[in-house]
């Protein structure tokens, strides 16, 4: 049963269950990522083989298979798909950057041009679940930052067949290349390339502790997202929210996994007996309930604070992935948030809306990161390129500078490259 707890007999660092992955698999991973890079495609298969049971001829997915899983996906939910997917896109075409150019009296012109990484990697958990919603949400931003090469890795299930559903979402997002591959060795061909899988230059997406452990390794060759940790919803709502309601968002992320954080923070002593009551009735109902049991009774809390302003003041202390506020106003709130990853207002804007349909991101920092970092959005999938002109007088004007400059630093050769240009006319 959750733990209902009085602000200030609980530390602010207490109130998310930090979650470390004890088990050391940096060695195991590394072994991977070397015999992919020793015997690409081969190695890939051999790991399908060991991890997942799936004997596959080849890796990547044909235009066959594309079609008859566009044929095995019910019509509705294709249309549920593509409205999802117009939602992600009209969000994300707003973060849409510009480069710019300054141009001074004397000739000089400097400025910043934005370029989309042109070979991009997206991994997407697979094998016994699926989730269509990870490939709209990672590959829709790339594909609008406009970047040349989009590939997508999923495991298969033992049949060596990828789930129809993660097909037709790729097809949606305008992914063209898709192959049956996953865990760290997915990773590791992304970042080195095979024969069958181009390398690129950047990966992003969800996985296990493998998964991540090999996007740390393959850092620095490749870029990467973010190492994200389990799945946290803080939920603060005052004493006229339906403790159903509540209870039910709360639940939405303890179902992900027994490691996730569900916390309700509320200024009614009644509302939170309410909820816990409601908890225990909705648990009993689900279909993944001994996960949320778990998640609700060794991580779930309920604090009592003595005011909506003190609630919002622990939000942001612990800068959680998901923050709702179920209370009258919401939007006279908004402006005090200054650390989570996506907020919900108002008491009819659960967090699922935000996981599968309503426009912004789901891959969001985790584990106290939105501190400093971002949703998944179009500026992952781009970087920034500066460029420099001065014609020669303008270059004449302040080449003195840049030579002194350069002999406070003890560089004098970067001094000599501005004012051998004018020799002789000192």
């Amino acid at each position: 049963m959750i733990k209902i707890i009085e602000y200030g007999k609980i530390a602010e660092k207490e109130i998310f269950s930090v979650y470390e992955d004890r088990r050391d698999v940096s060695d195991t991973v590394r072994e991977i990522i070397e015999t992919v890079k020793r015997d690409g495609d081969r190695a890939l298969i051999e790991y399908a083989r060991k991890f997942d049971g799936a004997d596959l001829a080849s890796l990547a997915v044909t235009e066959e298979e594309f079609e008859a899983a566009e044929r095995e996906t019910e019509s509705e939910f294709i249309n549920i798909l593509e409205r999802a997917a117009k939602n992600i896109r009209l969000f994300h075409e707003r973060q849409k950057r510009e480069g710019f150019s300054i141009e001074k009296s004397d000739g000089v012109i400097v400025g910043q041009r934005v370029i989309p990484i042109e070979k991009v990697g997206i991994y997407v958990p697979g094998g016994t679940a699926a989730y269509p919603s990870t490939v709209l949400m990672d590959a829709i931003p790339a594909a609008i930052a406009g970047c040349e090469e989009i590939v997508m890795v999923t495991p298969t299930g033992k049949d060596g067949k990828i789930s129809a559903a993660i097909l037709v979402a790729a097809r949606i997002a305008g992914v063209k290349k898709v192959f049956k591959t996953g865990g760290a060795q997915a990773i590791a061909a992304l970042a080195y390339g095979t024969e069958s899988i181009p390398r690129v230059y950047k990966i992003v997406g969800p996985g296990n502790a493998y998964v991540a452990e090999a996007k740390r390794q393959v850092f620095g060759r490749v870029s990467i997202d973010m190492i994200a940790g389990p799945s946290e919803i803080l939920v603060i709502a005052d004493a006229k929210s339906d403790p159903r309601f509540v209870a039910a968002d709360l639940l939405s992320q303890a179902e992900h996994d027994k490691n996730a954080s569900a916390v309700l923070l509320t200024d009614s002593a009644e509302l939170a007996v309410r909820v816990r009551e409601q908890l225990e009735i909705q648990i009993e109902k689900l279909e993944r309930k001994d996960i949320a049991r778990a998640s609700i009774d060794n991580n779930g809390k309920i604090i009592v604070v003595d005011s909506l302003e003190k609630a919002v003041s622990v939000a942001n202390a612990l800068a959680p992935e998901h923050l709702e506020l179920c209370i009258d106003e919401p939007m006279n709130y908004l402006g005090k948030v200054k650390n989570a990853g996506s907020v919900f207002l108002g008491r009819y804007c659960p967090e699922a809306l935000g996981d599968y349909y309503a426009g912004p991101n789901h891959t969001l920092p985790t584990s106290g990161t939105a501190r400093f970092s971002s949703p998944l959005s179009v500026d992952d999938f781009i970087k920034k390129s500066q460029f420099i002109y001065y014609p020669r007088e303008a270059l004449k004007a302040v080449y003195k500078d840049v030579r002194k400059f350069a002999e406070k630093e003890g560089l004098t050769a970067h001094g000599k490259s501005a004012s051998v240009r004018f020799g002789g006319e000192e």
